[in-house]
């Protein structure tokens, strides 16, 4: 995999004292796509495209890997200091023992990928936002399932509770933000008509007010008794795809697609602080710690903590996100980056890679490297890896070839692209030596 991690060694731009501050977490072996960070303390979470969530504990050296998801985790959140629940692209929810370390209740139900879970304030519900047009609202102590929530038109993308935990807030691809009875599952009112999706809301009910990021590039907010518009901050950068609040709700971070992080301000909703936090890739998840500093994960496969009064900017890598740049890359290459990349390396060590290494592949069995955990529906296979086979992978698409597998259903429709894929492949997978020295 080509995406930057250990060279993120970020040269940092301050206008205030000297940063101590700034940390980069490292170890997933895909991009960053959930962040929780536990009131209570200093623990984090992560989900991420390598279907792990980690827990970072304060005073530990290295992450705990919580593994059970079977495709890509998208978002996770602390139920208590011992229990967390994670959802994914697998459609289903896990709740988490943290002291174990283990899966206690996988909650299934979703017929598509759950995008966002939160966790009321006092702590005994869950709330499930799914592709499945539905919010899912679950018991934290048993799992059960207590309601579907119903009546979007489109993709619920986030979820919200009330500081009572008894509404439930939701956003949708539909342009709507709606409100929910939490004792009946009933829909109480819409709260926004947008004309673009709706990725991500907050609320402060306390003090009034919902702030929601849309596709448009949009972060609006808007007063929850009147749903009078409050402020519009709508930067020439889109979509918003994450918002975090602190703890005292004085500020609320925002991340979107082209890489910046914008600070506001909520006392009069200016903006505190905006720069560019990655060269390159959007901010898909941020969180804020107990102490002010902004956790933000993206594309790198790094969690970057972020020192909370400062206004930093991020230089980067002077290298783009691949080896060379796109345009500088011949066909194949660019196929294998577009496509392969984010779920596979071109070695022959087994990371934390969604997908296994590439190395070798040409006249490997389907199923076969060792250290890897396949799909079920792959051991055993005699399907072999070559010119053919791989065309055929991405002509009439995984789901077809490998049925079963965790590959994501693509395909490259181009017969040109295909064939300079498999060229691409041929030359930069053909690791004979390493191979050799390793057995």
């Amino acid at each position: 995999m080509f995406f930057v991690a250990a060279s993120l060694l970020l040269a940092m731009v301050s206008t205030g004292k000297a940063d101590d501050g700034f940390s980069i977490l490292e170890g997933h072996g895909g991009p960053v796509m959930g962040l929780a960070t536990d009131r209570d303390g200093e623990d984090r979470l992560s989900a991420s495209f390598d279907y792990s969530v980690g827990l970072w504990r304060a005073k530990a050296s290295q992450p705990v890997w919580l593994e059970g998801h079977q495709a890509a985790a998208n978002s996770v959140a602390f139920i208590d200091a011992g229990k967390a629940v994670s959802g994914g692209d697998d459609y289903a929810l896990i709740i988490w023992d943290l002291n174990a370390g283990k899966a206690l209740q996988r909650l299934e139900g979703h017929e598509g990928k759950v995008l966002s879970v939160k966790v009321s304030p006092d702590k005994n519900w869950i709330a499930s936002a799914g592709w499945d047009r539905r919010a899912g609202l679950w018991e934290a102590n048993s799992g059960r399932l207590v309601h579907w929530l119903t009546g979007h038109r489109s993709s619920v993308n986030d979820v919200e509770f009330s500081a009572d935990s008894k509404t439930l807030y939701t956003a949708s691809h539909d342009g709507t933000v709606r409100s929910w009875h939490l004792d009946t599952g009933m829909q109480q009112r819409v709260e926004v008509k947008h004309g673009f999706g709706v990725n991500r809301l907050l609320l402060d009910d306390k003090k009034g007010w919902l702030a929601y990021g849309a596709l448009d590039g949009g972060t609006r907010v808007i007063d929850l008794d009147t749903g009078k518009e409050i402020a519009d901050i709508t930067l020439d950068r889109r979509p918003i795809l994450s918002l975090a609040l602190n703890q005292d709700s004085s500020r609320l971070a925002v991340g979107d697609g082209d890489g910046y992080i914008m600070v506001l301000d909520t006392i009069d909703w200016s903006v505190a602080r905006d720069f560019k936090a990655v060269k390159a890739g959007p901010v898909w998840a941020l969180s804020y710690t107990a102490d002010g500093r902004l956790l933000s994960g993206g594309l790198d496969n790094a969690i970057l903590v972020w020192p909370s009064d400062e206004r930093v900017e991020a230089q980067g890598p002077d290298e783009q996100p691949f080896h060379r740049p796109p345009a500088e890359m011949e066909n194949g290459e660019r196929q294998f980056v577009r496509k392969c990349s984010i779920c596979h390396s071109l070695g022959i060590e087994v990371g934390r890679e969604a997908g296994p290494p590439l190395g070798g592949v040409f006249g490997r069995v389907v199923g076969t490297v060792k250290g890897y955990k396949y799909s079920p529906a792959l051991i055993g296979k005699s399907l072999v890896w070559n010119e053919d086979t791989i065309d055929a992978l991405f002509r009439i698409g995984p789901d077809e070839l490998t049925p079963g597998s965790k590959m994501p259903i693509q395909r490259i429709t181009g017969a040109q692209d295909r064939s300079d894929l498999v060229q691409y492949l041929k030359r930069a997978t053909n690791v004979a030596d390493e191979l050799d020295k390793k057995e």
